[in-house]
């Protein structure tokens, strides 16, 4: 009932009530008061320095992956390639600022800290990967378009498995961020703001 709570319900009533406001305050109040709970509780290795091969691992990945999605952006949807910085340039600056601290750290805070050290019981190694990358990608419909739903859950999935593997909210963040910052910068972001689904 507490997972379907915070991982179910949660996002549902952000989507019914659809306040930006109360979307950052749920994140940033969920992000503390789970990394507090799960620092109190569980005592395995959490956050320690990730070593430098998971590191090299990491940017060789993302540059893979994300010449890969970068090119499906420009022939999917040549029209939004590259349109936030080219027509609103420091907007975009903002975003690749603020976006990895705002947004990423209180999202890994509880869709991987927190839920692999409360369900694991539930859910079991192998299934917390599962379980991470699908209600990731089901908070996105908060957004109402199936592009972010399918886009977090693989990222989802790969997030899961960075922090399963290292167990390092550090590196699993820098992931993230990466990712997030080349949505944002190719021409994906429409997909994952609220101002575009919401006032329509």
């Amino acid at each position: 009932m507490e997972f379907f709570a915070i991982y179910i319900v949660g996002p549902l009533l952000i989507l019914h009530w659809r306040r930006p406001g109360l979307l950052f305050l749920a994140l940033w109040v969920g992000g503390f008061a789970l990394h507090h709970a799960s620092k109190a509780a569980w005592t395995s290795p959490i956050g320690g320095r990730p070593e430098k091969h998971a590191v090299t691992s990491l940017f060789a990945r993302f540059a893979a992956g994300g010449a890969l999605l970068t090119l499906v952006t420009r022939f999917a949807y040549p029209h939004l390639f590259f349109s936030l910085p080219r027509e609103h340039p420091l907007f975009w600056l903002v975003i690749m600022g603020l976006y990895p601290v705002l947004s990423v750290w209180p999202q890994e805070v509880i869709y991987r800290r927190f839920l692999f050290h409360r369900y694991r019981a539930l859910f079991g190694e192998a299934g917390l990967i599962a379980a991470s990358a699908l209600v990731f990608g089901f908070a996105h419909i908060i957004f109402l378009n199936g592009i972010a739903v399918a886009l977090t859950i693989a990222g989802g999935a790969m997030f899961a498995q960075n922090y399963a593997r290292n167990r390092s909210l550090a590196l699993v963040c820098l992931e993230h961020s990466l990712y997030g910052c080349l949505v944002f910068t190719i021409g994906l972001g429409r997909f994952f703001y609220t101002g575009a689904a919401w006032h329509h």
